[in-house]
């Protein structure tokens, strides 16, 4: 071997080196997720014992780790190991914690059926739901428990329940208000430390007013759907919403059985990818005015703050806007490195803000999505251009490919859906998502000035949305989906099949750019 040969062979050591992933918090991530796990379904004493458990082996670890300290002997994967016990042993008792207070809620004593008189602070926006299931339009809330009322005692309990209720009266509710009404009480659904579901028989009557800034971002979006209904068809409009800031009141149910069908629902909620386009949009921007760096960080910062506030701060919203923080990381520096270990800090601080999303599947679906981004899509995309891919439709192909394989299990376990084409509609979709999400937020800040040059900008969405549904409508006339059993079984038959899918087309060896064909 020649010296310059031996100097081309460190250089591409050193690379592949610089970019092995950092991993040592993902123990820590996935034993905090797991003890809360365990708290929330199993009960209360289930945590207790998670967390008896963790602590003991924790001790074992650290007297070991120790030992081998004395003897000169250092292991780094003693002390990884340790703090990853650690953090599973404080989640589980914290879960406990939180899963004994539902237990022991008041309302849980109340007679299933009985009829109290309620008032909830409202926490996000009321969702449809459908009418086949619940017997007439009927919408859902998330609120608050303030007090409740039964018979001539009044009880002052917090705690999360899930309100279901008409139509009527309840569409035009803001977060953050408060509102008083009749219900009657059923067991929650789900072990998300919901403590009831209230079924409202009427009307709601308010009790307060919603805060300033809930109200401000209520009347963007009203202005915002407004302007959409005057530039566009009625698909159009009722999905350009739903893009941008979530919105899906005014999706048409034939749009939503075709995203269903095609596995493109993720993009009408608020996830990471709005996130990551918005925030890429404000650095870019900011970045072609040759403005500080600092600056442009305070701008996309205050764009973030922003877009939460429009979207709503629900914990599925600070979730997305989390995730989508660190996607932009990952694909503006190139350093997955860094990457991974902010997705595993994110996992563990939204877990201990909100216990609750370790049961939630938008949090499950968003966090191994960004880790498929982080961890497999740039060795698969550099990969295809080692076979002659262009880098765009590489890195495109890469990444939905990456986010199916990842997301699928859990999603055959939840709905029994499985999509062929759910790859390539993906792919084929994904380029007009940022030009939809970047004219559709310059619409929605201009319609609440005037709503002229919004429809002109919104007007401009008509294409893009155009293709979008067009793809979604004859994907969807396919019919090519699968529907198989649902559950912990058919789960885990999934995991394998795709583990070993992610462990065949693991890229062997390094690829030569220069003699790629990206372009």
């Amino acid at each position: 071997m020649t010296a310059t040969e031996r100097a081309e062979a460190g250089e591409r050591g050193s690379i592949e080196a610089s970019e092995v992933l950092d991993a040592r918090l993902v123990p820590a991530a996935v034993c905090g997720w797991g003890a809360t796990v365990v708290a929330l379904v199993a009960g209360w004493q289930a945590g207790v014992g998670v967390a008896a458990g963790c602590a003991a082996a924790g001790a074992g670890v650290l007297a070991l780790a120790l030992r081998r300290a004395r003897a000169g002997r250092v292991s780094g994967v003693a002390w990884v190991v340790l703090g990853a016990l650690l953090i599973g042993a404080g989640f589980g008792l914290a879960g406990a914690w939180h899963a004994h207070r539902v237990q022991a809620h008041p309302l849980g004593a109340v007679r299933a059926g009985q009829r109290v008189v309620a008032v909830v602070e409202v926490g996000d926006d009321p969702k449809r739901v459908s009418a086949k299931s619940f017997g007439g339009p009927k919408v859902m809330v998330r609120a608050g428990l303030v007090e409740y009322r039964l018979g001539g005692r009044v009880v002052r309990a917090g705690g999360a329940v899930t309100v279901v209720a008409p139509a009527a009266g309840w569409r035009g509710l803001l977060p953050g208000q408060r509102v008083e009404f009749g219900a009657r009480v059923t067991r929650p659904w789900r072990s998300d430390l919901t403590v009831a579901v209230l079924r409202a028989d009427g009307a709601p009557v308010s009790a307060s007013a919603p805060p300033w800034w809930q109200r401000a971002a209520g009347l963007v979006r009203s202005a915002f759907g407004s302007s959409a209904q005057r530039a566009l068809s009625e698909d159009a409009a009722g999905l350009l919403p739903g893009l941008v800031i979530g919105d899906t009141s005014g999706l048409t149910e034939h749009v939503q059985e075709n995203f269903r069908e095609t596995d493109l629902a993720h993009l009408t909620a608020v996830s990471g990818a709005n996130i990551t386009i918005l925030l890429g949009a404000v650095l870019v921007s900011m970045r072609a005015l040759t403005v500080d760096p600092r600056i442009g960080a305070i701008a996309a910062g205050a764009a973030l703050v922003m877009f939460v506030i429009l979207a709503r701060p629900s914990p599925s919203v600070l979730r997305a806007a989390v995730m989508g923080a660190i996607a932009l990381l990952a694909l503006c520096t190139g350093r997955r490195k860094q990457a991974l270990p902010a997705l595993c800090a994110a996992v563990i601080g939204l877990l201990a803000w909100s216990p609750g999303l370790a049961v939630d599947a938008g949090f499950a679906l968003s966090v191994l999505a960004t880790a498929g981004l982080i961890v497999i899509a740039p060795g698969w995309s550099e990969w295809l251009r080692a076979h002659g891919w262009w880098r765009i439709p590489a890195d495109s192909f890469a990444v939905a490919a990456a986010a199916f394989v990842v997301t699928t299990p859990l999603v055959v376990a939840l709905t029994g859906h499985l999509s062929l084409v759910a790859i390539v509609v993906n792919m084929l979709v994904e380029p007009v998502i940022a030009p939809i999400t970047i004219l559709g937020a310059l619409g929605a800040a201009l319609a609440v000035v005037w709503w002229l040059p919004a429809a002109v900008v919104l007007h401009c969405t008509a294409p893009p949305l155009w293709w979008l549904l067009t793809v979604a409508d004859r994907a969807a006339a396919l019919g090519a989906s699968v529907a198989l059993p649902t559950g912990l079984r058919s789960g885990l038959v999934a995991a394998v099949v795709c583990a070993l899918v992610i462990a065949g087309l693991r890229p062997r060896g390094r690829a030569d750019p220069e003699g790629s064909g990206s372009g």
